[in-house]
Order: structure tokens, then sequence, then C-alpha cells
């Protein structure tokens, strides 16, 4: 962080990535939102994977050095989560000293694929040095990125198959035979890396969306960041009062059979006409859940 810190002093001037700031005892919490939502955008527009705020130097590049502490960082971090849209944070603050002095690096990412960052319902972006609203064709430049893209097929480059659940795999192995009994003894001989590629969870053994989605481990959910991987069902009275919750995370193709139990299929029973003796039938057919 301290090299990248250099080389962003070395730019000849403020760019759309990039934001210098005194900052040398605190920060307005609405300027920094409207600045993470422009940075942000303009790395999704310019290809980038991150911005930067840069706290305790001078706009002209001078180290001026900043008091800002822990605690100011996490209730900056908080406020920019409550209020961005989708929702996001710095991924990372480094506190590095330089020249005698402190000074604050902020790692702010780009806005997700067809997915515009805003500030409290605005959208900022950058024209050269200045801070404004995002321009329409901006907007619809980033919008329009979910349209040639398969979010779930994207490759997550940092993700190993160690990442994904063994006992998940095992079972996407037993669903995936009952639907090609012929080749049962083929399928049988692959090593876990080969199934998922023929399966096409995976593609050239690296790890997609969808292979941390439906197979990857709890703790593992991070990668798909800032995405959620949550299935939550919640149980509420006729008033509409809600009485229990539960979340869901991965591996999908486990848990949403734990989910499935969560619902009550209750027993509905009436009279067909010409006999007193009641019919009982399930509330929902499974085949419902099935197709859900």
């Amino acid at each position: 962080m301290k090299e990248t810190l250099i080389e962003l002093l070395k730019l000849s001037t403020e760019n759309e990535v990039v934001e210098f700031k005194e900052a040398k005892n605190q920060y307005n919490k609405d300027n920094l939102g409207q600045y993470f939502s422009a940075l942000s955008n303009e790395a999704n527009l310019k290809g980038q994977p991150f911005a930067w705020i840069v706290f305790g130097v001078h706009n002209n590049k001078s180290v001026v050095g900043t008091m800002i502490n822990d605690s100011q960082l996490n209730d900056y971090k908080n406020e920019i989560a409550q209020h961005t849209s989708p929702r996001l944070s710095f991924e990372e603050t480094e506190r590095i000293e330089l020249d005698g002095k402190n000074v604050i690096l902020c790692k702010i990412p780009a806005a997700p694929q067809g997915q515009p960052v805003s500030w409290k319902g605005h959208y900022y972006g950058r024209d050269g040095e200045s801070l404004g609203a995002l321009h329409d064709n901006e907007r619809d430049r980033i919008k329009i990125q979910n349209t040639a893209l398969d979010w779930s097929a994207q490759i997550i480059a940092e993700a190993t198959i160690t990442d994904l659940s063994k006992e998940a795999i095992d079972f996407a192995r037993q669903q995936f035979i009952e639907k090609n009994k012929k080749i049962e003894a083929e399928i049988q001989s692959w090593d876990d890396a080969s199934f998922l590629n023929k399966a096409k969870v995976t593609i050239k053994s690296k790890i997609t969306r969808a292979a941390i989605l439906l197979l990857g481990k709890p703790e593992s959910d991070h990668f798909i960041n800032p995405a959620q991987a949550k299935i939550t069902w919640i149980l509420k009275d006729k008033d509409n009062i809600e009485k229990d919750y539960e979340h869901f995370g991965c591996p999908f193709i486990l848990t949403i059979n734990q989910v499935q139990q969560k619902i009550r299929n209750l027993k509905y029973r009436y009279i067909k006409d010409g006999t007193l003796f009641p019919d009982e039938v399930e509330q929902f057919d499974p085949y419902i859940f099935e197709s859900v």
C-alpha cells in the first residue's frame, strides 16, 4: 500500500479515480459519500478494479498529515455502507507514515457490473477533478453491462476447489448420476475437478460464482461480494407480526432442502358434495416447491 501511495503521488494531478483530501482532523461524511459514489462509478467506466481517496494530502500533493483515528474511520465505513446502493464500503484502509506524517489510503471498489453506485439516492461522477452528477450516458453504459454478461458464469480468480464443500460436491455428483444413469460408472471414476468441469459448474477448473453459490463452504460467500448469498425464512402470524426467522447460506444445493422443510404445508379438509366424509389434502402441491 505504501508503494501504491508513492505511485499516486507521482501523478501530475488528481483524476477520475484518485482524490486527495487534507482532512487534518475529520472529513464531512456527506461529501465523502458523494466522492465514494463518483470514484466507484468512474473506476467501473475506466475498467479499473479500484479507486482511491487519500487523507492527509493536499490536492497539490503536498503531504500535510491527518489526525483521523480508527474510530472515525469505522464511523465513515458504516455511514457509507448505510447510504450507498448497492451497499458498499471501503475495501481496505491503510495508515501509512510518509515524511514523518500520518497518511490514510482508502481503497474504493469499482461499481459492480450493471450497477452504478448511488449515495443517498443520487448517482455521482467526475469530470476530470470535478465532482458532479453522473452523466446519463455514463449511467446507461454501466447499466447495460449486465445484458452482455452472465453474472453466475464469471470466474473468481482467488477461489479454488478447496473453497467448495466436499459434502455438496458429493451430493451434486449423485444428482448428476440420477440424470445420467447410463454413464454412472464413468461419472464415479472422475475426480472432483473433472466432475465439476463436465457438469459445467466450473470452467477449465476455475471457480465460478455459480460454483460458490451452489457448492461453496459457508465462509466462502465473501467471494461474491457485494452480492449476498442468503435465503431468509420468516414466520408471521395472521396479523403479519414476525414470530420466527432463520437465514440460510451456501452451499445452496444442500441448504435449499432445509428451507423447504421450514415451509409448513398444512392439511386442508373439505367435504365433497354428496358425502359427509371429509377429504384431506395438503395446502400446497410439492411440485410447486420444485417449480420455484
